[in-house]
């Protein structure tokens, strides 16, 4: 099951995988297959294409970069209110590490994405090479977060047009320029049985998420366990990781890297993706260089 119909100009996956319990995973990849795998996990409500420029240049510098559509997101399954959560995604995780004929791979996640890598790796649940984590932590802001749940939670009737959807992301994100064209939509939203352009999420992934009081603990017992190189991005304008946050964390995991990127919030990749790319592979390049 879907959000709905797929728009006009919607990319195909170029690669659909299983994951746990069956769910079928939509993916892209960049690069040579040879080279040190990377993969991408976005965070919640977003999709694998928010990786995509990030994933060229990534692939441009040596590596294998894959990006999937988290379940219940994009073009992957939808999963029903009880399949979700936190140890759903790190076994959906470790289904894609083991499709990869090359690995261990580096794990970059944004948000969701890097609370799934940060739990999957800190409780030895899969191996990886490297770590980054893209504006999470164990400590972030609930004012950052609420004003996240907001954007999500608006419409789910859903929207009239593709121009209100416009509208509305541009009030979630003033900072950054209006696109000229509303093409680049296409792969944000689908078309409801009820004629209205609804996100490309379950919504009943947001229903389940009625609050771990352990979460963020369990997050910050992970970080204690890192024993592999860790790199830490924030995003210079980001409501939610501080930097009171990210210092909490470079604090827990001293051997951690740390990145600031100017004039980006939460959805760093998306808001500076030259510098956020320039960061990571600089960082890759030292830890774990390209083969050949």
């Amino acid at each position: 099951m879907s959000a709905g119909e797929r728009l006009p100009g919607t990319p195909e996956p170029r690669h659909v995988w299983t994951g746990h319990g069956g769910i079928r995973l939509a993916a892209d990849s960049w690069g040579n297959p040879d080279g040190p795998p990377v993969i991408l996990m976005h965070g919640g409500g977003q999709t694998r294409h928010s990786w995509r420029g990030a994933g060229q240049r990534l692939g441009a510098a040596g590596y294998h970069a894959i990006a999937f559509d988290a379940r219940g997101h994009g073009d992957s399954d939808w999963a029903g209110r009880d399949g979700y959560g936190v140890d759903r995604m790190v076994a959906d995780l470790g289904c894609v590490i083991g499709e990869l004929e090359t690995f261990p791979p580096v794990l970059v996640g944004a948000s969701m994405g890097g609370a799934t890598a940060l739990v999957a790796v800190g409780e030895r649940r899969v191996e990886a090479r490297a770590l980054v984590m893209v504006d999470i932590a164990p400590r972030i802001e609930a004012d950052g977060r609420a004003r996240i749940r907001h954007f999500m939670d608006q419409k789910p009737e859903g929207f009239d047009s593709l121009k209100e959807v416009a509208e509305a992301i541009a009030q979630y994100q003033p900072h950054r320029k209006r696109p000229r064209t509303l093409d680049g939509l296409a792969k944000n939203v689908r078309l409801a049985a009820n004629g209205k352009y609804v996100w490309h999420w379950d919504p009943a992934r947001r229903l389940s998420q009625v609050g771990d009081p352990g979460y963020r603990q369990r997050l910050s017992d992970a970080a204690d366990s890192l024993d592999l190189p860790v790199l830490l991005v924030r995003g210079g304008m980001s409501d939610v990781l501080s930097e009171e946050g990210a210092r909490a964390f470079l604090e827990q995991v001293p051997h951690a890297e740390y990145a600031r990127v100017g004039n980006a919030a939460h959805m760093v990749a998306g808001d500076r993706n030259d510098l956020f790319a320039q960061s990571v592979i600089r960082f890759l390049l030292r830890v774990v260089p390209p083969t050949g």
